[in-house]
């Protein structure tokens, strides 16, 4: 039996920071399609949201604030 691979855009906030980050990774899926994510990736994460495929994120919580403070 061959195990499946799914490209998918994890969105996840990092436990020490309230900066939204995302990661695009190939990930094992089960026989009824959901996406096995591995405790070493989940670790120190809170994860918000898995979308199928390649996610291009245009804008974030957070960026436009992060802009302002540099900008002084």
């Amino acid at each position: 039996m061959t195990t499946q691979q799914r490209k998918v855009t994890i969105i996840y906030y990092c436990d020490d920071g309230l900066e939204l980050h995302h990661k695009v990774k190939d990930f094992d899926q089960n026989a009824e399609g959901r996406v096995i994510i591995p405790k070493l990736f989940k670790e120190g994460k809170s994860i918000i949201a898995v979308c199928d495929g390649e996610i291009e994120i245009l804008n974030k919580v957070g960026d436009r604030i992060l802009s302002v403070n540099y900008v002084a």
